[in-house]
């Protein structure tokens, strides 16, 4: 069996520190849709909330990003003839509703929760600085980073691996729904599509799989930044948090 990739959890014994100090979940918009067919689904995010929080609450410092695509897509907006800029900002405005759907959602389980925007909302959310991002983690907070990078043309993939770099994150777990991991094909498409346990970031920029979007691939290649990718299933969050090997795990070696 060969050595875990740089950054892959591995399993505590009871009573030890978590694997991971710190940690990035990336949940697209349509995860908190639930079986709706737009905006958030209380059931859902109810379900998603508390194991965060069980994460949390067992140690583990935890950072979110969260998208927007329940509520508005920028990208398809822009194909519709809307100015892209526009669009784009639209979208940041969706993460920010999602941002503080979660955040109730992470305060009714007793979480200390704050949400930083990355486009000045004062009244519902801070500003993103990085330092007091970083204050809030060590004070034991859970932080939710709304409004992507705050520039259009930057999908919120791109946001989480900025934010996971900024805040020194061990790994991003990416969360995919009805999908266990990364396969080398679309499996809703084509049958005979393999799953990838495992593959560097190069690997999949170069295939074109549907991990991240280019630019935030590269950030997470530069910087050897590992992405767990998984099924936003029950209990998988958890399960990764806690050092279990489940869906795809995508990283680059260290150099020999």
């Amino acid at each position: 069996m060969s050595a875990p990739a740089e950054g892959t959890a591995r399993a505590a014994p009871d009573g030890a520190a978590p694997p991971f100090r710190r940690i990035l979940l990336k949940l697209s918009g349509e995860s908190l849709m639930g079986g709706r067919d737009y905006g958030v689904d209380p059931k859902t995010i109810s379900a998603i909330a508390r194991e965060v929080v069980s994460v949390h609450k067992g140690g583990t410092e935890v950072a979110v990003v969260v998208g927007g695509g329940n509520f508005y897509r920028g990208i398809a907006a822009a194909a519709d003839g809307m100015d892209r800029a526009t669009a784009d900002y639209a979208g940041m405005l969706a993460t920010l509703l999602n941002a503080l759907a979660l955040q109730d959602a992470f305060e009714r389980l007793g979480a200390p929760t704050r949400v930083q925007s990355a486009i000045t909302v004062s009244e519902v959310a801070e500003p993103y600085i990085r330092r007091r991002a970083m204050r809030h983690l060590e004070k034991d907070r859970i932080v939710i980073f709304a409004a992507g990078t705050g520039n259009p043309f930057f999908t919120t993939d791109t946001a989480a691996a900025l934010r996971a770099l900024e805040i020194g994150a061990e790994a991003i777990l990416m969360a995919k729904n009805g999908v266990p991991g990364v396969f080398d094909g679309d499996p809703r498409i084509d049958p005979s599509a393999r799953f990838l346990p495992e593959l560097t970031h190069l690997e999949a920029i170069e295939r074109g799989l549907r991990v991240m979007d280019t630019t935030a691939l590269s950030l997470c290649m530069d910087n050897r930044l590992p992405i767990h990718v998984f099924e936003l299933a029950e209990g998988n969050i958890v399960r990764i948090a806690s050092g279990e090997r489940i869906g795809t795990i995508v990283s680059t070696p260290k150099e020999a």
